[in-house]
């Protein structure tokens, strides 16, 4: 595939501060359940804009929204007989079993950075609002409004642990990720990468982060972009040496040539602007319209982290657990593969599996999931050692499984074993509850029946979170329960993160929204994104004797 069609399909497949500055201390935390946000269309007789005339939306109603109806939980038996439905309504909720929260693709983005792809964004071609969104220059003002949220939810009812599914950043580059570990550990964050100057853009400024509360532990999962340059390639020589230097990175227009090559050069890629409060891209377009190459201050914390150096980063942290699911033999090797077990005494453990490329043999399509030999053989032993103990198994990547959009699959051909391989591989373990992913950037759940139907607890779901940069900047928390005639449903729930009107994380919303207007890049359930359900699963007979204690 051409990185042309890399950059597409990444762009298909992913289309707030709650501090002294954004939210009153008395703020109250509301799930979709109660209210969404409902996107306000856009006027008729509004021109067409660009996503970089910030400046216009306003003026034009882009980005308006206003609050709507909660949306309750839909009942799915997708995995059960058709049967099961009628006799459902009989069945009690007897034990809470586990209560965790997700998030996704955060992306924090360095938009001070001379290497971040933001032109292959400004004209808006359809799939292309992954290179640019307006949203960018707020991503560290989401994340934060996004863990107070997670705060204030837990102080109603207690998370057993939280955990974070992929692309933590956007560049791969070291600064990204210092940002997106201290906001989450709490402290003073300083969204500004460039050495030799002090913007006051409302973006920019430094801010207090009040970070997670400190009596939830966080996992986190590894996503492309978290160890590749845009989320797709390999970075050269040149990449590595552009991103910590001053000169703005010189890429050919490898969108329309189809052609993947990242030695071609004639189009400058851009930064914001900082000084503007609308954060308005400059120096990007073609060569010929320069006179003289355009420049950044550089800044050698930018540098592009290696999977081993964005591993051991996780131990760089005053949250818990040191490490956040890794150990120091991942550090050493570069596999990011784990398992945790998050509740004393639940016979439960969760797979943190790394289903993205590979970064030393780039196989196949970097934006797309990929599984090696070796990290199969280790899904299949923890899978095979999770069924022989009696524990009920939740699988935990960044690309999802049994999903696609139009023209592709999720999964590389290049995987080994294939999707279809692994799908039925998946479908041996009755113990098996849930695949939760993020990747493609909304709210999905998909159920995986079982192939035999007189076995129907080999059946699993698959539960994508939405991302917190583009609309609907969603996470989602799940409560795991028993049922009194030892079924599990699985309640998912999303959340908009709390906003204070007028602050960053506010205007990312807006944003977010005009850029789904821009490109015409909704996601589905909407017009709010969000999507609430109680998902049933039958247990084999064996964990059903083993659930009734708890």
């Amino acid at each position: 595939m051409t990185y042309a069609h890399r950059v597409t399909s990444l762009g298909i497949m992913i289309l707030m501060s709650i501090s002294a500055t954004t939210c009153a201390a008395s703020a109250t935390a509301t799930t979709t359940l109660e209210q969404t946000i409902i996107p306000v269309a856009v006027p008729a007789n509004s021109p067409k804009i660009l996503p970089n005339e910030v400046s216009k939306f306003s003026k034009y109603g882009y980005g308006v929204w206003k609050a709507g109806d909660g949306i309750p939980y839909e009942k799915r038996f997708d995995l059960l007989p058709k049967a099961y439905e009628a006799e459902a309504s009989k069945t009690k909720k007897v034990a809470n079993l586990l209560r965790f929260f997700s998030m996704s693709d955060i992306h924090i983005t360095d938009v001070q950075s001379p290497a971040q792809t933001i032109n292959f964004g400004m004209q808006a071609q359809p799939g292309m609002s992954s290179a640019y969104s307006p949203t960018i220059p707020y991503t560290t003002h989401v994340l934060d409004a996004a863990v107070q949220t997670v705060n204030l939810l837990h102080k109603k009812q207690p998370f057993d642990f939280g955990i974070f599914l992929g692309d933590a950043i956007n560049n791969s580059q070291h600064n990204e990720l210092r940002w997106y570990i201290d906001i989450i550990d709490g402290g003073n964050i300083n969204p500004n990468s460039d050495p030799k100057s002090k913007p006051s853009t409302d973006y920019m400024r430094p801010y207090e982060a009040r970070g997670l509360d400190k009596t939830i532990p966080w996992y986190q999962v590894m996503g492309n972009h978290d160890h590749f340059w845009s989320g797709v390639e390999i970075p050269n020589d040149y990449i590595k040496q552009t991103v910590v230097g001053e000169n703005i990175l010189n890429m050919g227009d490898i969108i329309k040539a189809n052609k993947d090559d990242l030695n071609s050069r004639g189009f400058y890629m851009g930064v914001v602007d900082v000084n503007t409060s609308e954060g308005k891209v400059i120096n990007f377009g073609a060569v010929a319209g320069y006179s003289t190459p355009p420049k950044v201050n550089a800044n050698a914390q930018r540098f592009i982290v290696s999977r081993n150096q964005w591993i051991a980063e996780f131990f760089n942290t005053v949250s818990n657990p040191i490490g956040h699911g890794f150990s120091q033999d991942n550090v050493k090797t570069g596999f990011a593969s784990y398992t945790f077990e998050p509740k004393a005494g639940l016979p439960l453990k969760v797979i943190a599996l790394d289903d993205t490329d590979c970064d030393t043999c780039k196989l196949g399509n970097g934006a797309l999931g990929y599984l090696d030999k070796d990290r199969y053989d280790w899904l299949v032993h923890e899978l095979d050692k999770g069924q022989a103990e009696g524990k009920l198994m939740i699988v935990a990547a960044h690309v999802p499984v049994g999903v696609s959009v139009p023209g592709f699959s999720m999964f590389d051909s290049a995987s080994s074993p294939k999707e279809d391989a692994l799908i039925a591989k998946l479908h041996n373990y009755p113990n098996l509850i849930m695949w939760i992913s993020g990747h493609r950037h909304f709210n999905s759940v998909t159920a995986m029946p079982s192939p035999d139907a007189n076995r129907p607890e080999l059946g699993f779901w698959v539960v994508e979170t939405a991302s917190l940069r583009d609309f609907p900047q969603q996470f989602r928390y799940f409560d795991i329960v028993r049922n009194s005639d030892n079924t599990v449903s699985i309640f998912t729930t999303n959340v908009d993160p709390v906003v204070k009107p007028g602050s960053p994380a506010a205007k990312s919303r807006s944003y977010g929204i005009a850029t789904g207007a821009i490109f015409n890049s909704w996601p589905p359930y909407s017009p709010s994104g969000a999507y609430n359900a109680e998902l049933f699963k039958k247990l084999s007979p064996e964990m059903q004797e083993k659930i009734q204690k708890y």
